[in-house]
């Protein structure tokens, strides 16, 4: 809550100075530093509320960099809110309403908020006041999801967020020890009772009695959280401070808070004050720590196995694993028994967020080198290794065809290999039949699909029509960056009669698979996904029809526009033509890396205010992690340098150009008077209610055919890829995905890496036009440099077809080795390609949903059938393609 009057004195000063360009830092420091969520608030006596809302968010809604998370409108005013919902393009949460002022105002209330489709946060008040007491929270939140989704207002019910008020606990007065469990039993029987609603809570009021004692309040926050969440609690406001782990709390102090918390007997608050007191006394809530490393070494050798597995040591595995063996009668029941053991408790302190993403892969090494130990042993008695279906279910998994990006998926199936599912992976790039042969050759139980580009959502869309039509009966779970559950609730579910479920992460792979293949649990569970999706259907058909846009002809009247004849003239690049650099020095680009990317592969986020790189190392959570998965990365890299396991490779080209309309034209030679190919932009079309409010298109960024001005263009491709599928192999070999998935991540940073540096190059020397240009690379990742390098394929141009002009235009694939698949993704998958503008006014925007008639406009100026076009832009189109 930075973008908060009430919450930041900075904030405050800058709004009320009108520093608003400064205030968006304070909104850019947020994302980057890992918001979920903006709160707006611009509450204050002496501030026209409207203008300054209205006026922040208008700054907001056009910078890619800050719009991205969903933004909080939040006043205690409701018009102000309102202003707020009328600028702001995407989904909202609008904070907040309540029963306060009666039923008739709260309906009038809630009828606005759906027509402008938001989520709102509904607070457990009504006109008696705040609910305290876990009957009250119960009456009004009922009392409020049965207005909001009776007859009067049909407001969706997975929009409602409950936020049934944390109150403070261990005030010493004794109807108050009850609020916690009070708010963890309403958040139970809400998500329990009121389908699909969310449940919040601000956290620093519990702990209000223990001001100044900030490690037993986060303490006593990571407890509380741990029993809300498991019982339902899904959204949070906590203090801006780390939370410890809930296995790290003390034992003394974590039986005190449980029993505070809980409301476990008459003494707990008594208890914890005096535990306080000690603890204000001697300044420290929590004491020292001493192992012996060596002392597991005396366990069992099937506590021993358990133990190697959980904290990932692969040092003493064969000894132990021979050891079991000749203990047990059979090698299966080594792993039947403290093999999967040890899985099954990592797979439970996954689930409970006791164990991270890294520890996981390095649990599977060990599980992996031990069983490789025993498959020998296994083959030779082909009685025992004919009963080895001892799993939970059979996976299938694929990334599908023309997609080459894996990491995800190889995430997934070690972490439903961990949870005892046998996991299939068919790799990358897989055709339709490759997939179904497969899954029937090894009777899969469910089919998971990954993607990373847009186009494999028409492959994903292929597989199902297909799966329907040879008779399948398996669920298929969806998954990957490009992947939503409204794609898969729109697009995917009606082309198959079967179970579709989009899975978010790693993380919620297990629950989704063990629930649909449970049999006491399936049927309800299918049921409740088939309603949520037709449910959001019937939001995304009704929302079609709510948003307007205006037509391609109109929208030309209205482009970004630049005064050329006032602008310095476009510096002409030092030369022209292509470069190509191969080999390039890894050791150049490390400096240049963004470590943040990285730490949201292996699943670490940090807490504010340490969400980012590097303050992520100081979280109470997962610092001490990430800071051990980052230092296996610097090993590797220097590995990888010393022993060139990986090269990187990168063209670049500049060329004289201008712009032609939506086009932009590239020239043979600075005379100008020859195409050498043309570059197709789109153009914005949703309508923008503020007639001064552009709709851009790329091709607004280069100066005019007829201006008489020399413009010009750069581009790039680059790759750190070479060398992986080699390197990887070794590892896999040896069973070891974590340095798998490990190197993958470390490529990608590496191509990262390598599209900032040769972007730098552009500017500074090749094309020169900021060659004076003095910046740190942090700066340099925030986009504080002149001008853009959009790429094809993403929100400012999402044609993908664009890169095969850029291909043929500078021979990528000759020069580099860089290919292109049939979906047109980089090969190999560690690669970046962008076209470069120069110009001071560039910006990066979204293009949006595009109309017919410019899909129509748009096929025919590239030459193009309207649906080949059309089947590439699916995901932004503005209607229902035939």
């Amino acid at each position: 809550e930075r973008c908060n009057i009430a919450g930041s004195r900075r904030f405050k000063r800058l709004i009320s100075n009108k520093k608003y360009e400064d205030a968006l830092q304070v909104a850019l420091d947020q994302v980057e530093n890992g918001a979920q969520v903006l709160d707006i608030n611009m509450d204050d006596g002496l501030l026209d509320g409207v203008a300054a809302m209205t006026k922040f968010l208008k700054l907001i809604v056009p910078d890619p960099a800050i719009a991205k998370v969903p933004i909080m409108v939040d006043s205690s005013k409701f018009h102000i809110c309102e202003a707020g919902l009328q600028v702001v393009q995407g989904k909202c949460i609008f904070n907040s309403i309540s029963l306060k002022a009666g039923e008739d105002l709260f309906i009038e209330q809630a009828r606005k908020l759906k027509r402008y489709g938001c989520a709102v946060v509904v607070m457990a008040f009504d006109e008696e006041g705040q609910a305290a007491t876990l009957q009250d929270k119960i009456r009004i939140c009922k009392r409020a999801y049965d207005i909001l989704t009776g007859e009067k207002v049909k407001f969706p019910p997975w929009d409602i967020i409950f936020d049934p008020n944390v109150l403070t606990i261990a005030t010493g007065i004794a109807e108050h020890n009850s609020y916690a469990m009070d708010f963890i039993k309403a958040t139970k029987w809400i998500r329990e009772n009121l389908p699909h609603a969310h449940v919040s809570g601000g956290l620093s009021n519990l702990s209000f009695s223990f001001r100044g004692l900030n490690n037993l309040r986060e303490s006593m926050h990571a407890v509380f959280l741990y029993h809300a969440i498991r019982d339902g609690m899904d959204m949070g406001i906590v203090n801006a401070g780390a939370l410890p782990l809930y296995t790290d709390v003390p034992q003394d102090l974590l039986k005190l808070l449980e029993d505070a918390i809980l409301n476990k007997h008459e003494k707990a608050t008594d208890n914890l004050l005096e535990y306080a007191e000690k603890a204000r006394e001697s300044k420290t809530t929590g004491g020292t720590k001493k192992k012996e490393a060596a002392e597991w070494r005396k366990l069992s050798v099937e506590d021993r196995l358990t133990h190697a597995l959980i904290k990932g040591i692969v040092k003493h595995i064969d000894e132990d694993t021979e050891e079991a063996r000749k203990k047990f009668d059979k090698p299966l029941e080594v792993i039947e028994g403290p093999l999967m053991k040890g899985m099954s408790t990592v797979g439970d302190l996954f689930g409970a967020g006791k164990m991270f993403l890294p520890q996981v892969i390095k649990s599977a090494r060990v599980m992996k080198k031990a069983v490789a130990y025993l498959i020998p042993f296994m083959e030779e008695e082909k009685k025992a290794s004919g009963n080895m279906n001892s799993h939970a279910g059979v996976v299938l998994i694929a990334t599908v065809k023309g997609d080459v990006h894996d990491i995800g998926k190889n995430i997934v199936g070690v972490v439903l290999a961990c949870n005892n599912f046998k996991v299939v992976d068919i790799g990358v790039m897989c055709p339709l039949d490759k997939i179904l042969n497969e899954a029937k050759k090894c009777n899969a139980d469910i089919i998971g699909l990954s993607g990373l580009i847009t186009p494999s959502l028409d492959e994903m869309v292929d597989v199902a029509k297909e799966m329907d039509k040879r008779g399948f009966k398996v669920p298929l779970l969806i998954g990957g960056a490009t992947t939503s559950r409204m794609h898969t609730a729109v697009k995917l579910a009606p082309k198959y009669k079967n179970p579709v479920v989009h899975v978010l992460d790693a993380s919620r792979a297990v629950v989704v698979c063990s629930n649909l293949l449970d049999k006491n649990q399936k049927e309800d569970y299918c049921e409740d996904i088939a309603e949520l999706y037709q449910d959001m259907r019937e939001e995304y058909y009704e929302g079609l029809s709510d948003v307007k846009y205006e037509t391609i002809e109109n929208a030309r009247k209205r482009p970004y526009k630049i005064n050329w004849a006032s602008e310095p003239a476009p510096v002409k690049p030092k030369c022209l033509g292509t470069k190509v650099y191969k080999e390039y020095d890894l050791r150049e680009l490390v400096d240049y890396i963004d470590w943040n990317p990285f730490f949201q592969t292996w699943q670490l986020r940090g807490k504010y205010p340490n969400r980012n790189y590097p303050k992520i190392f100081k979280d109470a959570n997962v610092g001490k992690e990430a800071k051990r998965v980052h230092g296996d990365a610097l090993k590797m890299i220097d590995d990888i340098i010393k022993n060139k396991t990986l090269e990187c490779r990168m063209i670049v080209g500049l060329y004289p150009a201008n712009s032609d309309g939506d086009d932009i034209i590239v020239y043979t030679d600075e005379e100008r008077k020859e195409e050498q190919c043309r570059y197709f932009t789109l153009r914005q079309q949703a309508l923008k209610e503020d007639r001064d409010d552009p709709y851009m298109a790329m091709s607004d960024f280069v100066a005019p055919k007829g201006s008489g001005i020399k413009d010009y263009v750069a581009m790039f491709a680059v790759s750190a890829g070479f060398g992986v599928e080699e390197a990887v192999k070794k590892y896999q070999n040896d069973h070891d995905d974590y340095k798998s998935i490990m190197l993958k991540a470390v490529a990608d940073r590496f191509a990262e890496a390598a599209a900032e540096r040769v972007h730098e190059l552009i500017r500074k020397d090749l094309w020169g036009y900021a060659k004076e240009e003095k910046m740190s690379v942090e700066d340099m990742l925030r986009v504080k440099y002149q001008g853009i390098r959009p790429a094809p394929g993403y929100p400012s141009q999402p044609d993908h077809t664009e890169k095969l002009t850029m291909w043929k235009h500078m021979n990528v694939e000759k020069e580099t080795g860089i290919q292109l698949s049939e979906s047109l993704a980089m090969m190999p998958a560690a690669s970046v390609s962008a076209i470069c503008f120069a110009n001071p006014k560039s910006k990066y925007f979204a293009v949006g949903k595009v109309c017919k008639d410019q899909i129509e406009d748009y096929s025919a100026r590239k030459g193009m059938k309207n649906e080949v076009v059309e089947k590439w832009l699916a995901a932004d189109l503005a209607y229902d393609r035939a």
